[in-house]
């Protein structure tokens, strides 16, 4: 389904949260300068944080076992290992769904002024993919260490609602990236939980650095 065949119930070319995203970028056009400049910046570099927790949690994940609630032992390593495959594939699902859907970011739409210049045609916006790889780091987190995921919850929040504010997206492609991200992530994440016997294997191999530490 096209993305002028999804929106046919609203009108040609029209989204119900038309109003909602031009709403947010008239407030992001009137608000201080260097706001607009935080959130940018956030909006095009956050995705590092997500990178940084992933290899923070394999990090942590390849000590010994101390008693941790989330994920101990040969579990939490190959989760941990299994973490940055299940969001790529969070990532690749997600383009798939933008060709399908094909829809065409807001700001070419709508022709409002917004902070980032907007993308070109045919860079389509529908899911984001900013907020599916945010919700789908958060999982894994979820899975593997909760006190990371605490920090990284929110952060894909603040993704999501960034992508909004500099005009990249509407509301809606955000909401169905993060659900995106959570659908993919969560079965997989859950499938990989049976590979803990695998790190025994490992830790017996030349790839033991990848499980524990030496």
């Amino acid at each position: 389904m096209t993305a002028s065949g999804a929106a046919a119930f609203v009108g040609d070319d029209h989204w119900f949260d038309d109003g909602l995203y031009t709403s947010v970028t008239e407030l992001a056009h009137r608000s201080p300068g260097p706001l607009d400049t935080a959130i940018s910046l956030w909006s095009a570099y956050g995705l590092a944080l997500f990178g940084a927790l992933l290899l923070a949690v394999w990090w942590r994940a390849r000590r010994p076992a101390s008693g941790a609630r989330d994920a101990t032992g040969p579990a939490r390593a190959m989760l941990a290992l299994a973490a940055p495959v299940v969001v790529l594939a969070a990532f690749v699902v997600n383009s798939a769904l933008k060709s399908l859907l094909r829809e065409q970011r807001p700001c070419r739409t709508l022709h409002v002024v917004t902070v980032e210049a907007c993308p070109a045609l045919g860079d389509w916006s529908l899911p984001s993919n900013h907020a599916v790889i945010a919700a789908a780091a958060a999982t894994v987190l979820f899975f593997t260490d909760r006190r990371l995921a605490a920090l990284a919850v929110p952060a894909a929040l603040l993704m999501a609602a960034s992508r909004v504010w500099v005009g990249a997206h509407y509301p809606h492609d955000v909401a169905l990236g993060l659900a995106v991200g959570v659908l993919v992530s969560w079965p997989l994440m859950t499938a990989a939980r049976r590979t803990a016997p695998l790190a025994g294997r490992l830790r017996k191999t030349r790839l033991r650095p990848l499980v524990a530490r030496r």
